[in-house]
């Protein structure tokens, strides 16, 4: 019971791939689906000793204002694994590196309209490093207790995604 791919065209726009597939069904109907080819990601939960959370609020464009969120970016570079890009997005993004990682698996953040998958780690043992932004990326640390964190995702102030999911696999795997 397969999708039937007639014909499949992708047109890159800035970062994205916008494919759009004719398809028959397996009950035989077409139907024209498209969907964003997008870059695999990392995202990171840095713990420092005392068990806190370094979080960011960064600008989205997208949104037009500051979000909560955990250090995250896509994986660019054919080579490099995710633990490698975990690795430098936490210290290009919050100026820390760690000398302990736990994979946290990975997930789909939206299968049914990208075919993005996010690579989930958690950070400890943090040593002061340097931050490296990127000219587009405006970004405030605080270091929140584990307490504040799960405040702001009950009243809905932590609505990032990736950073959602990475709480909640590592509270399942620690508790």
């Amino acid at each position: 019971m397969e999708w039937t791919i007639r014909s499949s065209h992708t047109e890159k726009v800035d970062r994205f791939g916008v494919t759009v597939d004719e398809v028959v069904l397996p009950n035989g109907d077409e139907k024209t689906f498209s969907y964003l080819d997008f870059a695999k990601g990392v995202c990171v939960l840095p713990i420092t000793e005392d068990a806190k959370v370094i979080c960011l609020k960064q600008y989205r464009h997208a949104f037009k204002s500051w979000q909560w969120e955990l250090p995250a970016g896509m994986i660019d570079k054919p080579d490099h694994s995710p633990l490698e890009t975990a690795k430098r997005e936490l210290e290009e993004e919050t100026g820390y590196t760690a000398e302990h990682w736990l994979e946290l698996g990975s997930f789909y953040p939206s299968p049914g309209s990208t075919t993005e998958e996010i690579f989930l780690f958690a950070a400890a043992g943090l040593v002061p490093a340097e931050q490296k932004l990127e000219n587009s990326e405006q970004i405030k640390l605080h270091t929140l207790s584990m307490e504040e964190l799960k405040t702001l995702i009950k009243i809905g102030e932590f609505k990032h995604g990736a950073g959602l999911a990475a709480v909640l696999r590592y509270k399942f795997m620690t508790d």
